[in-house]
């Protein structure tokens, strides 16, 4: 029987991390994954994504190029050319990740493992023991029981549609369906964004978002709030009839459900051996990423509670292998001030609290609120706004949030992420000198508190 130090089950970003370090360290490792090597966010996530909304930009680009003396004419989207642009640019990575993965001497397995005991995993038709073993399978789309879901797309599947969808109904309020919703908008279909609460992106600034459905609903995405979809149904003309439990009945050349992520257990092994489990069959672990089963551990998309976000997962990793297989016993991944972006179209970017958050924890803050149109729409004659919020609490003057809506927020607000994660006070932004004419500079140069 095959003995390893570390086995990992999953290679996305927390999986090959993980790997890697650990056989840094002299350890014996290996990883089984029989899906997508690099995992949801090289596959099926994060890059896919970015470069559609790259795609999808350049149409209000050269829309707004008139406005500079351009003469251009009505710009075609061939979207079987982005598909196969993708796709190579994917095999690239995939490769990469082969390549670093062979180059740490890990060994790969692909094909599917299953946990049998403690220390005991089946990859295919081998079994194979571990001191330890790694659960880092992600997550994987939410799909409700609903009549004809079948005829739908998840996030998986959206990138690879065959023909381009002239009409397309997206439903879900999270951050995968209203980055798709610019996507389509933006590449020229007629889009409408489905869900069943009031507000959409419901963990994020409210005046944010309230600044973001205005910009969506301008550039022609119709949103439809309060309501959800109770059927699905194929017609003659291969177009999905949905019916809704208020608004009247509508047909769609797709559908695509972005109503969440759940951690993608299934057929691990992991009830049998007594893993404890949280909501939604996430797995329980400590600040070591150990389990209730000592041998066994997770992280990333899979662990209850989880941040999501693939640059936490590649932290984590560093935290298990510093803890478990360095000499920092008691080292523990810091979850305060991760920044994060939103590729909506404006983007998001956001680090530290929102201000409802800080009211509900009863700090009394400053809030610092800019409001304006960016340098480049005074010529484009787009009529779309900037927003920048920053709130700053009052005993200390220290920036504890962070908030803009605009182009590029989130490369903006990655570098506040630094300032503010090192405890930067107010008075460090009004000491900082603005690179002028910027849009980022309105963030060291808000001098009125607005409430």
């Amino acid at each position: 029987m095959k003995h390893y130090d570390l086995f990992v089950i999953g290679a996305g970003s927390g999986g090959v991390r993980a790997a890697r370090m650990a056989a840094a360290t002299g350890a014996k490792v290996a990883v089984a994954e029989d899906r997508y090597m690099g995992g949801t966010c090289v596959n099926v996530g994060c890059v896919p994504k970015k470069l559609y909304v790259y795609a999808s930009e350049y149409r209000h680009q050269i829309q707004d190029a008139a406005g500079f003396g351009w003469q251009v004419q009505a710009p075609t989207h061939d979207w079987s050319a982005l598909v196969e642009a993708k796709k190579q640019e994917i095999a690239r990575l995939n490769g990469i990740y082969n390549r670093m993965l062979d180059g740490a001497e890990v060994t790969v397995y692909n094909a599917r493992a299953s946990i049998l005991s403690a220390n005991q995993v089946q990859v295919g038709d081998e079994v194979i023991s571990a001191d330890k073993i790694l659960v880092a399978t992600g997550g994987w789309p939410f799909m409700p029981e609903i009549p004809g879901i079948e005829h739908t797309v998840s996030s998986n599947e959206i990138f690879d549609l065959e023909v381009f969808p002239q009409r397309i109904l997206i439903v879900g309020g999270g951050y995968v369906a209203v980055e798709f919703a610019g996507i389509f908008n933006g590449l020229g279909a007629r889009t409408t964004l489905s869900y069943r609460g009031d507000r959409f992106l419901k963990n994020f600034d409210e005046e944010i978002v309230e600044a973001l459905a205005h910009e969506m609903t301008q550039s022609g995405i119709e949103i439809a709030l309060n309501d959800y979809p109770t059927a699905f149904e194929k017609q003659a003309d291969g177009s999905i009839r949905v019916d809704f439990k208020h608004a009247s009945s509508a047909e769609y050349d797709a559908v695509l459900m972005a109503t969440g992520r759940v951690p993608n257990v299934n057929g691990l092994g992991l009830d049998a051996l007594g893993v404890e489990m949280g909501r939604n069959n996430a797995i329980k672990v400590n600040s070591g990423y150990q389990t209730n089963v000592p041998s066994i551990f997770a992280l990333g998309d899979v662990v209850e509670d989880s941040w999501q976000l693939t640059p936490v997962a590649t932290s984590e990793a560093m935290v298990f292998v510093r803890r478990w297989f360095g000499s920092e016993s008691d080292a523990q991944m810091d979850y305060r001030d991760i920044p994060t972006a939103i590729f909506s179209q404006p983007n998001i970017g956001t680090v530290g609290l929102i201000e409802r958050e800080a009211r509900e924890q009863g700090i009394e803050i400053d809030v610092y609120v800019s409001n304006f149109k960016a340098m480049r729409h005074t010529l484009s004659g787009r009529d779309e706004r900037t927003l920048m919020k920053l709130l700053v609490r009052r005993s200390d003057q220290r920036v504890i949030g962070c908030q803009m809506l605009g182009p590029d927020a989130g490369e903006i607000v990655q570098g506040l992420a630094v300032a503010i994660k090192a405890g930067a006070t107010k008075d460090d932004f009004d000491a900082t000198v603005g690179i002028h004419p910027t849009a980022a500079e309105e963030f060291v140069t808000m001098r009125s508190v607005t409430r």
